[in-house]
């Protein structure tokens, strides 16, 4: 079994794709409660450390020597929904990660982000990245990931970034995108939304023909749950969804109207199974299932990555 260190683990949408790939977690890093308290909840021998990534980076070369270390670094100092401050913004991480990776010194590095992160505005900010894990002996590569690609019924496109030491870097190559298209929303929420006997599901699910647009997750500062803005909203009414507030429950038999989606239903379009269970109250649960990386394919990308550092190491062939 192949070791890892997971930075900013959220709810666990990374770290469940890492466990699928054959990744056991060393360690769990992440500040929000209600996150750690869903982490714990589904896998309770995992070590979680409730603490800054700030704090965790002095202590980190206890971890000396781990096959990955992963993680979803903050996204807003890169979206598009915000000021894109990069690396002026506070809230990046990224300096810290690599003083992580420099500590921990793994074989590989999987980084996601936001696909903001590729902007022309930020392409000084990736050089100077690049150039810092080259000095630490690291190969570095970004591709921009569609999750329909790899059987998730959202269209969220996510930057994932990859860093792997010189002598397994050629060994890697990026995963190949399925080669069908994902189920359709009404596909994918078909027996949720009859869960208590809605009569109207089979109809819905006819016009629900499309994927998702994407789920968005919301900040502590955000007053609710609800399917994104004025835009997205509209995307989701043209699948018949009511997107201006998340439901507690399915629509009861008698519901006549557009229905909303439930936590456990937003979860699903996101690619979690349903054994995963969300903790905290319904505006907490939400977020942590919007904000999280699709499990499918933080899976495809980590297969990449253990299929690299598996194989023996590539030796320069002397002339």
């Amino acid at each position: 079994m192949l070791t890892s260190v997971e930075l900013c683990a959220g709810a666990g949408g990374q770290a469940l794709g890492l466990e699928r790939a054959g990744f056991d977690h060393t360690a769990l890093v992440e500040i929000d409660k209600h996150c750690c308290a869903t982490l714990r909840h589904n896998r309770p021998d995992w070590n979680v450390l409730e603490e800054d990534l700030r704090l965790f980076k002095d202590d980190a070369s206890t971890y000396k020597g781990i096959d990955l270390l992963a993680g979803g670094l903050p996204c807003p100092p890169f979206s598009v929904a915000g000021k894109q401050l990069g690396e002026k913004d506070e809230r990046n991480l990224f300096d810290d990660a690599i003083h992580i990776v420099d500590a921990t010194r793994p074989r590989a590095v999987m980084i996601e982000n936001v696909r903001g992160f590729l902007d022309a505005a930020f392409h000084d900010y990736r050089e100077k990245l690049k150039k810092h894990l080259a000095k630490l002996g690291y190969e570095t590569d970004w591709r921009l990931l569609n999750a329909s690609d790899y059987g998730v019924p959202q269209l969220r496109p996510r930057v994932a970034i990859v860093a792997l030491r010189k002598e397994y870097s050629d060994q890697f190559s990026w995963p190949d995108p399925l080669p069908y298209n994902p189920p359709t929303v009404g596909e994918t929420l078909l027996d949720l939304m009859k869960s208590r006997g809605w009569r109207g599901a089979d109809d819905w699910a006819a016009q629900a023909d499309e994927i998702a647009p994407t789920i968005v997750g919301g900040s502590k500062k955000h007053g609710g749950p609800d399917l994104g803005p004025t835009r997205a909203r509209r995307a989701w009414a043209s699948l018949g969804v009511e997107g201006r507030t998340i439901a507690y429950e399915a629509p009861d038999p008698f519901h006549n109207d557009m229905p909303r989606l439930t936590v456990r239903m937003v979860a699903r379009i996101q690619g979690f199974p349903d054994s995963w269970h969300f903790t905290g109250a319904k505006t907490n649960a939400y977020r942590q299932v919007g904000n999280a990386f699709p499990p499918p394919v933080a899976q495809a990308v980590a297969l990449q990555l253990k299929d690299a550092i598996a194989k023996p190491k590539l030796h320069a062939v002397r002339a």
